[in-house]
């Protein structure tokens, strides 16, 4: 049996016009609509707002229409193409939604019913099936390429789970990793089961730019629908803390997706030494928030706060 591992639902992430260039986006968030063509619609995955598939550009009205990338409906329907005469299934959000909907696929292959199971990051954990000889990484590049400090972790971590899915019994499992970069590092060291190398690589990197476990991190997220309300109150809440914390503060920074639902988001990162005091540092920036919310124009912002954000 095989397992191919791609962390992307629906048919692809983005629908493109050839003529303009063109891409549908939520109307409520700053993503492009995710096309799924069993429903034969645009879903944004944040929000789930959700319209029928255009047949003309909104744009330039052309219909010149091209799907770019690839998620796991997609992968499902090239398979039935390539091995008719095998059986797939796919298993991600979209086909676990019903009462039992993850249990009856994962019975089924493991009573060796489904011959290649396509899937998400599900199909990454703790899952034991003896048959499997063969594990497929899809474009691995998607989860190396994450904004965020522990990308590489991550996705090492990803990889090597999906890895262990093969080969978990007396049979030898063969993993194939697809990627535009051979030689990166996570790579190499997934490849090479190499964990104190990332881990080294890791860490070396964390201690030269800040970051956990070297250095605490807050994160500090605002959300308002006004665009102009919490770009003031950000930046005066910026200002008060750059004055009165003796540490690098860093934003107001508008995040990868800068806005979810209609409400914008700014986020400022303080990041504290390990050799600094937490309890008066907390205490000045809880004080400091409790100032932010007695400004009256500044109380509707939402303001969350998240130490280190596993």
């Amino acid at each position: 049996q095989v397992i191919l591992f791609q962390n992307r639902r629906g048919y692809s992430p983005v629908l493109e016009c050839m003529t303009c260039g063109h891409v549908p986006e939520c109307p409520q968030c700053d993503v492009s609509l995710t096309y799924h063509k069993h429903k034969n619609q645009l879903r944004c995955h944040y929000c789930g707002y959700a319209m029928a598939k255009p047949t003309r550009c909104h744009n330039c009205s052309s219909v010149d229409l091209t799907t770019k990338g690839f998620g796991t409906e997609q992968i499902e329907m090239e398979l039935a193409g390539l091995f008719p005469n095998k059986k797939t299934a796919r298993m991600d959000q979209d086909t676990t939604r019903g009462k039992y909907g993850y249990e009856k696929i994962l019975d089924s292959f493991k009573n060796r019913e489904i011959d290649i199971l396509v899937g998400t990051q599900m199909l990454a954990k703790g899952l034991d099936f003896d048959n499997v000889s063969l594990v497929g990484i899809m474009n691995a590049d998607n989860m190396l390429y994450h904004p965020d400090f522990r990308a590489f972790e991550r996705s090492y971590q990803m990889m090597t789970q999906v890895s262990g899915r093969a080969g978990r019994s007396g049979k030898r499992g063969k993993v194939i990793i697809q990627t535009y970069n051979p030689n990166h590092n996570t790579i190499q060291q997934v490849t090479n089961n190499d964990y104190t190398g990332m881990y080294k690589e890791q860490l070396y990197d964390r201690h030269i730019f800040k970051y956990p476990p070297y250095f605490r991190l807050i994160k500090i997220t605002l959300k308002h629908r006004d665009f102009e309300k919490l770009k003031d109150g950000s930046m005066w809440l910026y200002q008060v803390m750059s004055q009165n914390l003796d540490l690098p503060v860093l934003g107001p920074e508008e995040p990868a997706i800068g806005r979810i639902r209609n409400e914008y988001i700014r986020t400022i990162l303080i990041k504290i030494p390990q050799n600094q005091p937490l309890g008066s540092t907390k205490k000045t920036i809880q004080k400091i928030l409790n100032s932010f919310e007695t400004v009256s124009q500044y109380r509707p912002i939402k303001v969350a706060v998240n130490v280190d954000f596993y």
